[in-house]
């Protein structure tokens, strides 16, 4: 069974708005779509996501930060990396009002003002990495890993950075096999109130 790891297109919008919900959500009753959207309409959100792969402002959510893992031509994985000296805040926010969302009125910027972390603009992020349920264990993240992060070394990046919910016990770990190291552990009451997740954790790895 060979793993296939191509670049998104603007068709995999589907799939990629999938791999989003899935991760923003991990197995909490809402993620941060769900806060910013203010649906609770699954087949809303999940248009609205499709829509945001594909703004003119590329925020970190757009088709072209993603690799995809494919098995026998099927969509099997995501990961997405971006550089966050160009996929800034602002960028995100024109993203949103580009398919109508007003961010200036989402508790989400606010929120992570109080419980996020300031990126090193030098480093490259990780994010929404992500595989369909029946297709676990089979290497599909360690493949998109292993490309991502050859694609990141040839672009001259030498550090990569991501960001874990306190209490995502899989994902944390999933990363450490990978060779992240934690570097920052926040803890933050707003966000627990919200998600129910004690805080955030930041990793990193030299490669």
């Amino acid at each position: 069974m060979g793993i296939n790891i191509r670049k998104a297109t603007s068709a995999d919008a589907s799939f990629l708005a999938q791999m989003i919900l899935q991760s923003t959500r991990a197995d909490k009753k809402i993620g941060v779509f769900d806060l910013i959207f203010k649906l609770n309409n699954d087949e809303e959100i999940l248009k609205n996501l499709e829509k945001l792969t594909n703004t003119t402002a590329k925020s970190n959510c757009h088709f072209s930060n993603f690799l995809i893992a494919e098995i026998d031509g099927k969509s099997v994985g995501s990961l997405a990396s971006y550089e966050p000296r160009l996929i800034t805040k602002e960028t995100f926010m024109s993203a949103l009002e580009e398919i109508g969302i007003n961010a200036e009125e989402s508790e989400y910027f606010g929120l992570m003002e109080i419980c996020g972390f300031a990126l090193n603009s030098r480093t490259l992020v990780f994010d929404y990495m992500e595989e369909l349920e029946g297709f676990m264990d089979v290497g599909i993240l360690k493949a998109l890993m292993q490309k991502s992060l050859l694609t990141a070394r040839l672009k001259g990046y030498r550090i990569a950075q991501t960001i874990v919910e306190i209490g995502s016990l899989e994902t944390l770990l999933y990363y450490k096999k990978l060779g992240f190291k934690e570097v920052r552990h926040k803890d933050c009451e707003p966000y627990k109130e919200i998600f129910g997740r004690p805080g955030l954790v930041l990793l990193s790895i030299e490669f």
